[in-house]
């Protein structure tokens, strides 16, 4: 349990709905978002002893908060308090590393993903720790979500994967089907804010790599997350981190590519319900 959360048991509240006069605010924030993803920067909250908002990017693999990470970058900049759970250590992808499948494996990419979180300013970077490319053992028995439960018990706005899962990996669909369940399951007023992030109908990036990626049609993407040239360096920063998963040359042009293809100056999201 990462600390915010710790604070907000012991004080025996959720982070959503710490006091009665907290309520207004949360509710003007899911408004907010719900037009542009664009939450009130922490610093210009009227209630300046209240705890910031709980941003909780939930995905499999250190690696994939790189598909949002401009958008991480300008939340955490704007103060507000930016979880990065990773469900696995991505133990069974060495990429372009000659290290073996392995607990070797597990703590380098640990490690780069704490690099990755460090350079885009984010709060706490968690990894759940189960087993790369094994999630779906771990749903019958509730064990995922389980694992999961308390890192998005008090979020006011979580951030996954769509149900494609990028490009259809089982890991990637799992995780977002998971925090799916357990937002729909929280009751009406204490419901986290679900955000599934998208790549714009047109806009895929022209490498080969990626040309089996979902698309999204663009009128479902009303939400998204503007970002500035720091934020955009703070991404490329954290794309430097992962030395296992990409050659130098795909790790310094990444962001880039992505920001002129299918960002454009904003991460697309689409929300839930």
């Amino acid at each position: 349990m990462g600390a915010r959360a710790s604070h907000c048991k012991a004080a025996g509240t959720s982070g959503r709905r710490a006091t009665r006069e907290r309520e207004p605010m949360i509710r003007a924030i899911a408004a907010a978002v719900s037009v542009t993803l664009a939450l009130a920067p922490a610093a210009a909250q009227d209630e300046a002893d209240l705890e910031p908002p709980l941003v909780v990017a939930v995905v499999a693999h250190p690696d994939d908060e790189l598909f949002m990470a401009p958008a991480l970058a300008a939340l955490a900049r704007e103060g507000h308090f930016v979880r990065i759970v990773h469900a696995t250590p991505g133990d069974a992808g060495p990429g372009v590393s000659n290290l073996p499948k392995g607990a070797a494996l597990a703590e380098t990419r640990r490690a780069e993903a704490d690099c990755s979180g460090k350079a885009l300013g984010v709060s706490e970077v968690v990894n759940l720790g189960l087993p790369d490319g094994k999630l779906a053992d771990h749903v019958r028995d509730g064990s995922l979500a389980k694992t999961l439960h308390d890192h998005l018990a008090w979020a006011d706005v979580v951030l996954t994967w769509g149900p494609d899962g990028g490009y259809g990996h089982a890991d990637h669909r799992l995780v977002s089907a998971i925090a799916t369940q357990m937002v729909q399951a929280q009751p009406e007023g204490d419901r986290a804010a679900l955000f599934y992030v998208a790549i714009p109908a047109g806009r895929l990036p022209p490498v080969a790599e990626m040309q089996d990626w979902a698309m999204t049609d663009p009128k479902l993407l009303a939400e998204g997350i503007a970002y500035t040239p720091a934020d955009l360096a703070a991404a490329r920063a954290a794309a430097m981190c992962h030395v296992t998963q990409f050659p130098e040359a795909s790790r310094e042009g990444m962001m880039g590519l992505f920001d002129a293809t299918m960002w454009r100056g904003r991460v697309h999201f689409r929300k839930a319900f």
